[in-house]
């Protein structure tokens, strides 16, 4: 039976017992599940959503561009706190403790990159931009590990955790942990929506407020192209906007990406979840729905103090039913982009998409450590003799999807600037110094080897065993 607001009393009592959490916990878990049983969704009327126009979604080529003088630019800089959630885990990728700690490139990785950018920033201009981490319960304690070794750069670095909220149990509607699941499974971090009343609640915003802060700057920790642009900065002082959301074209890889619309006169962001079955083909099309979320996001200090102090951050929540050591549990998540229509005078600027370089799978991987891509002061800059804008497509089967296999499997990381796209499957390895051009599917059969000799040069081709070499 599905789960009513009478199953409330009952939870509130259960979560009341569990000390490992704070008040502050307590009331937004019980605020966020209440919402949940109310049925209060925002439900959509699809005729009403309007295209944004440029005022609501900027066009990044429209913004005033910076002027050289250091003096305005350390003002700006002034303003602005860093913040880069840092709650994942490097599972997905075979990797053990926080996701930000996977070598990028180089022997670095994304977190010795944030750190050697802002860095940058802050000798060069001689401020002070802080950066900050918010941590979920499975990375805070490696987190506090790891950023010791950064003890004698330039960069404040500060780090929170988001809330930490139990697990209910689907068919009973009560806390996993009260029912006696005592390790960590029985939790789980809300989603990133959490980063406003978080922050607040470490303590951190008021500080950086008092500091005569302004702005943060909210990206994830594994998106590279996710850099401090102050040409953005500058646009969100002048015109007093609360909210900015970076957006980017979609392309037939993004379809599932949020979108932002206009609807009964607000911007807000659309995703696929919100979207009624007989739209979701609409949803997906490249021509009505142009950009998507990159989940970079430029925040008002002051307006996300004054929202969280009335409580007014009603994000749509995603139910996130999962099954852990065969237990039916509900996980209640928030997204922060979905808190854009709280705010006022909220716009989205639509972005270059080299804004957006998350790396996800070994297959991203692959493209920013080949000659696609140079490290330049802690930013990954894009190889300009690659003339297609869009990067080749990569899917790597499963024996590449642990970072550890991949990088067994490849001598060196192959020449990739002329590549459309490349399919790997099977038992493959690549030599040093490939070159692969155009498109190119190497697929070893079951129980065959395929090793690409060192040195080949790969065009258009599909490879189906050695012969084909």
């Amino acid at each position: 039976m599905a789960a009513t607001t009478e199953n409330l009393p009952q939870l509130k009592a259960a979560v009341d017992g569990l000390t490992e959490m704070s008040e502050n916990e307590r009331s937004g878990f019980i605020n966020l599940v209440s919402r949940y049983l109310s049925g209060e969704a925002q439900h959509i009327e699809w005729s009403k959503i309007q295209t944004p126009t440029d005022e609501i979604v900027v066009p990044y080529d429209k913004m005033a561009p910076v002027s050289e003088d250091v003096s305005e630019t350390k003002n700006l800089l002034d303003k602005l706190v860093v913040l880069k959630l840092n709650g994942g885990l490097g599972t997905t990728m075979g990797c053990t403790g926080p996701k930000s700690v996977i070598e990028i490139r180089d022997g670095l990785t994304f977190l010795d990159l944030i750190v050697i950018q802002i860095e940058n920033l802050n000798n060069k201009y001689g401020c002070k931009v802080p950066l900050v981490l918010m941590n979920s319960f499975n990375t805070h304690d490696d987190t506090q590990k790891i950023v010791e070794k950064y003890t004698n750069s330039n960069v404040d670095i500060h780090t929170f955790n988001q809330s930490k909220y139990p697990r209910v149990v689907a068919d009973e509607f009560v806390p996993w942990p009260s029912k006696g699941k005592t390790d960590k499974d029985g939790w789980y971090p809300p989603g990133h929506g959490d980063v406003f009343p978080s922050l607040m609640n470490s303590g951190k915003l008021d500080a950086f407020l008092s500091q005569g802060k302004e702005y943060v700057f909210v990206a994830n920790s594994d998106n590279l192209g996710a850099i401090v642009d102050l040409k953005i900065l500058k646009h969100l002082i002048q015109n007093k906007n609360e909210y900015c959301m970076e957006v980017t074209p979609k392309t037939l890889a993004d379809v599932k990406g949020g979108t932002l619309i206009s609807y009964e006169g607000k911007v807000q962001l659309l995703e696929i979840a919100q979207v009624p079955d007989e739209h979701v083909n609409e949803f997906k099309s490249i021509e009505k729905f142009k950009i998507f979320n990159t989940n970079n996001l430029w925040v008002n200090l002051k307006a996300i103090k004054k929202l969280v102090e009335a409580d007014a951050l009603k994000m749509e929540i995603i139910p996130n039913p999962k099954e852990v050591d065969g237990v039916k549990v509900l996980q209640l998540e928030t997204a922060a982009g979905a808190a854009i229509r709280f705010f006022d005078n909220a716009i989205g600027v639509n972005v270059p998409r080299s804004r957006f370089l998350p790396v996800k799978a070994t297959s991203d991987l692959l493209l920013v450590q080949s000659d696609l891509y140079t490290l330049v002061d802690g930013f990954v800059i894009r190889n300009s003799a690659r003339t297609n804008p869009s990067n080749p497509t990569i899917e790597l089967g499963p024996e590449f999807k642990k970072v550890a296999n991949f990088l067994s499997r490849f001598k060196s990381i192959p020449s990739i600037v002329e590549l459309d796209s490349l399919k790997v499957s099977g038992d493959v390895y690549f030599g040093s110094s490939v070159v692969l051009k155009g498109k190119v599917t190497v697929t070893a059969k079951s129980g065959t080897k395929i090793e690409i000799p060192d040195g080949a040069v790969i065009e258009n081709k599909d490879i189906n065993g050695p012969e084909d070499l």
